[in-house]
């Protein structure tokens, strides 16, 4: 990885001890609600990797309502902690949304007097209507797919302490869901998830990574990420027969190996290719690097070192 230079690079059995636990904050039967389909992440895991990274989290937090109590004595005036944003970004595949979801329930039980909230910027994708009128169906999850004029606006909305709506999106229909959204009401933490998150945006003067307090990219070699994505998609077919509302209704009730053979056309011509042009490069602007092996081990940590 070129970025070594700018990262302490950290084995997992030297950043397990970093942070020892006097109890383990969630059950087995938690956590396997909490991950995604076809994602594999052990209690171990949680004690070993997540525990110490939200004791790290912590830390920046603490620099950073002090350096905000600190503005606003310099003001002469009451300046509000505003919310702390960690920012979860990575390929698609890669683990990226269990990995927020276990954060958010982690930080409240680990902080309980702190609100902690999470979007996931699938909702900022433009409606399926809208793509097919540009053109760019085939785009989906490219940058210019997204609503980011929106999705910063959202942000920066947040930071100023209101409250705001977010479009919702179903991972079922494929699509925005329309008329229904999901309420962020002042949070002290929000995790926004996202393979775009850390991305940086051709006409905008502002970035989604501008209101980050804190970042994480979850990483792995790109033809094992291929390999889950597959897997996940064999995971979908299997239920999806049952619902014919679903997206994957259509595929999993034709031939199986011809759906086989489209998700590895769709991995390659769409999947592959926005990792490589667009999420890829934006690995080195996240504060911490989740690397993963086989069965979604994580093996390293890479740390940023200012």
């Amino acid at each position: 990885m070129e970025e070594n230079i700018n990262y302490y690079q950290i084995p997992r059995s030297e950043w397990q001890g970093y942070y020892a636990r006097e109890h383990m904050p969630l059950t087995q039967e938690e956590l396997d609600s909490i991950k995604s389909l076809n994602d594999q992440i052990s209690i171990q895991d949680v004690e070993d990797i997540y525990v110490p990274l939200c004791h790290l989290i912590h830390l920046y937090m603490k620099e950073f309502e002090s350096l905000t109590l600190s503005k606003g004595l310099f003001l002469h005036r009451y300046v509000k902690v505003p919310p702390f944003i960690i920012g979860v970004a990575g390929s698609v595949a890669v683990g990226k949304s269990t990995a927020a979801r276990l954060l958010q329930t982690l930080l409240s039980r680990l902080f309980s007097r702190r609100n902690v909230q999470l979007i996931t910027t699938d909702g900022f994708l433009y409606p399926n209507a809208v793509l097919e009128e540009r053109g760019i169906m085939n785009r989906k999850g490219f940058p210019e797919s997204y609503d980011m004029e929106r999705l910063i606006q959202t942000l920066n909305e947040i930071k100023s302490g209101k409250d705001v709506k977010i479009p919702l999106y179903s991972h079922q229909v494929y699509d925005i869901v329309p008329g229904e959204f999901e309420t962020i009401a002042q949070p002290d933490i929000l995790i926004v998830e996202g393979i775009n998150t850390l991305q940086l945006p051709a006409n905008q003067q502002i970035y989604v990574s501008d209101f980050f307090d804190f970042s994480i990219f979850v990483d792995a070699d790109p033809t094992l990420i291929e390999t889950w994505y597959l897997e996940r998609f064999e995971s979908l077919l299997d239920t999806a027969f049952l619902d014919p509302k679903n997206y994957y209704y259509q595929f999993a009730i034709g031939d199986r190996e011809k759906a086989l053979q489209m998700s590895r056309s769709v991995w390659k011509n769409v999947n592959l290719k926005n990792l490589e042009e667009f999420i890829l490069p934006t690995r080195g602007r996240a504060d911490i690097i989740l690397h993963k092996q086989e069965n979604h081990l994580i093996d390293q940590i890479y740390l940023r070192k200012h």
